[in-house]
């Protein structure tokens, strides 16, 4: 150590751990604020900096190679900190000390500083501890899961809405993740807000937004602002997240031939969705054998029509629609079996056609693409799922089947990472429970499913930023599936809460009625004899008052008769007396004979002789009239 001391001494400049205030004027050319600055020459001091450092710099390698065969290494000291306000310093803390003694050895090199090391140092060959093994052991079991997408299914727990007593044959959820929107035979559109609800589990609020029309599709659009409505009717509508109506589709003219040329769908609605990157425009399809694109700002014509047609070039109805990922093409599965795809701008000719995609005559009930936009899987109506690749569209990739589906708008879906595929089966009465049933998009083998409920599976939702999937079934549930902690928020939110107690006054008031005047303190008091009840009534004035008895005559003592003293009042008593005659009618009548003879004024003086017509000049005048040649004119 002695000779390592006397080395150091030999190189004062490294000793120094600053300048003095003498050679910093020396070197910058002032000394302190507040005085006149001396001139000096840049490129001077510049190359005496250069030189400095290179100087210390070769003493400090010399120093380093010096030192190495003795086991021990040089640091260069800090630059002691600046003076407090007050003035004081510590000289402990101002530079940090030399390292003396053996190296550190390797393994705790990367040891936190706050924690204390107890025992020998461990061996130079030992590597690892119990906690680095349980962290490879996570790492592993991580990798595992990564591997295995089975693992990534979040079905530890789930919750059921209660949405009615008939099939849901609709699910939405908007982009976030806070509400859930489902649709059902029974023509209502319940809400659902996960973040407001509590365990009772109750919907906010229920609508009938198409009347009597079954709801056969909803979706948020991209921005979750607007819902769209699909039924059973002709005209679409769009709803605001509260579920006011904010567009309804026109409705279009039957009896023109192209359909083409009206301004909207004549027949009834069977698919909708939005676009995936354009928030104002939606699709729908018709059984009136046409596509329609719409935009939400125009609601008086739709935007663009796409008509199916069969191999012979006849009309065909498509029963489901979707559009690709990147929104540029449009894909439509139809009645005869087939699978159009159209180029979104392009709406004469199909840019993809498969011709026997399932069973003719059976409804193709789903269509979606993959999240990376390169596969399509179709749901028929053949108890068939089948995924596409629309580069090779002439035959699938892959074909499960014996799913039964007994429902027309039966969906799939992928898993948020694009390695499953998710599609419900359907079940008769009292035959077994629906399932939903998981397939690998690589190798198309079944690899789990889940026991739903006793009926059919009607929609699946696959949420990628919940991570929870939504089913909607065949006798009027729609239930959640999540795992605590794999799945985020939505299904979370609501199970953790308690019901709400009732309010106490809402409880009195459906049990008791209670008027004020039932109270004691307005309720009058009750006389217990009547004796003292009718000396009571005998000092009251109007109670012991004798009523007047009825006017005869004109009136008197200042009371009006009964009809009053006017000469209306007079002629209509009159009016009303009864003057019957009984008489003999003959007499009544001749009673006045002798006085109508005497002097006539009415009748008689228009039938005296002077009155009478001319029976010469008559007949005269009749005959003129005549015509001899025809005596049929007599």
């Amino acid at each position: 150590m002695n000779e390592a001391a006397s080395v150091i001494e030999s190189f004062p400049c490294l000793l120094a751990s600053d300048q003095s205030d003498g050679d910093m004027a020396s070197v910058m050319g002032f000394s302190g604020f507040g005085k006149k600055a001396r001139t000096f020459d840049l490129d001077a001091i510049f190359e005496q900096t250069r030189r400095t450092a290179i100087e210390r710099s070769q003493q400090v390698l010399e120093l380093a190679r010096l030192l190495k065969p003795m086991g021990l290494s040089y640091i260069l000291p800090n630059r002691k900190k600046e003076e407090s306000s007050s003035g004081s310093t510590n000289s402990d803390a101002d530079s940090d000390s030399e390292l003396i003694g053996p190296p550190v050895p390797k393994q705790l090199t990367g040891q936190e500083d706050d924690e204390d090391l107890v025992g020998p140092p461990l061996p130079p060959g030992y590597r690892g501890s119990i906690a680095d093994d349980e962290d490879d052991d996570d790492d592993d079991m991580e990798d595992d899961e990564d591997d295995n997408p089975v693992k990534k299914i979040p079905d530890t727990h789930e919750i059921t809405l209660q949405h009615g007593t008939k099939t849901v044959s609709a699910l939405a959820l908007d982009p976030s993740g806070a509400r859930l929107v489902t649709g059902g035979y029974d023509f209502d559109v319940r809400f659902w807000d996960f973040a407001g609800m509590d365990a009772a589990l109750n919907s906010f609020r229920t609508i009938q937004p198409c009347e009597c029309h079954q709801i056969r599709s909803l979706q948020y659009s991209i921005t979750g602002d607007v819902i769209l409505v699909v039924s059973g009717n002709a005209q679409a509508k769009v709803l605001d997240r509260d579920g006011f109506p904010v567009m309804e589709c026109p409705k279009g003219d039957q009896y023109i031939v192209d359909m083409a040329n009206t301004k909207g769908h004549t027949a009834m609605l069977n698919s909708g969705c939005w676009h995936p990157k354009i928030k104002d425009e939606f699709m729908t399809c018709s059984n009136d054998g046409t596509v329609r694109t719409w935009d939400l700002s125009s609601n008086k014509k739709h935007k663009m029509c796409f008509k199916p047609r069969s191999l012979q070039g006849k009309k065909v109805t498509p029963t489901c629609c979707t559009y690709s990922r990147d929104g540029k093409l449009v894909a439509a599965g139809c009645q005869d079996g087939t699978i159009q795809i159209w180029d979104r701008n392009l709406s004469v000719h199909t840019k993809f056609h498969c011709r026997q995609a399932h069973a003719p005559g059976t409804d193709t009930s789903c269509l979606t693409f993959s999240y990376d936009g390169t596969t399509l899987a179709s749901r028929g109506g053949d108890d068939t799922l089948k995924t596409w690749d629309i580069r090779n569209f002439k035959k699938p990739l892959n074909v499960a089947t014996g799913l039964s589906a007994f429902f027309s708008m039966t969906d799939c879906c992928f898993s948020p990472d694009d390695k499953l595929l998710v599609t419900g089966t359907s079940v008769k009465k009292d035959e077994g429970n629906g399932k939903l049933v998981f397939f690998d998009r690589a190798s198309f083998q079944k690899v789990y499913e889940i026991d739903v409920t006793n009926a059919g599976v009607v929609r699946c939702l696959w949420h990628p930023k919940l991570n929870q999937i939504m089913v909607g079934t065949g006798n009027g549930l729609a239930k959640v599936y999540y795992d605590p902690v794999k799945s985020h928020r939505g299904a979370k939110l609501c199970v953790v809460k308690s019901k709400r107690k009732e309010r106490q006054a809402e409880t009195l008031t459906q049990d008791y009625i209670i008027t004020p005047h039932a109270l004691p303190m307005f309720r009058e008091a009750r006389q217990r004899s009547t004796k003292k009840q009718l000396e009571k009534d005998r000092l009251d004035p109007m109670k012991s008052h004798k009523p007047e008895p009825p006017v005869t005559g004109p009136g008197r003592g200042g009371r009006v008769a009964a009809h009053g003293g006017t000469l209306s009042s007079f002629i209509v008593k009159n009016i009303a007396l009864d003057k019957t005659d009984d008489s003999n009618p003959r007499q009544a009548i001749l009673r006045h004979a002798k006085e109508a003879s005497e002097n006539p004024y009415w009748v008689a003086p228009a039938y005296t002789k002077k009155h009478q017509p001319n029976r010469a000049m008559m007949s005269g005048t009749l005959l003129e009239g005549c015509d001899h040649r025809n005596p049929t004119n007599y």
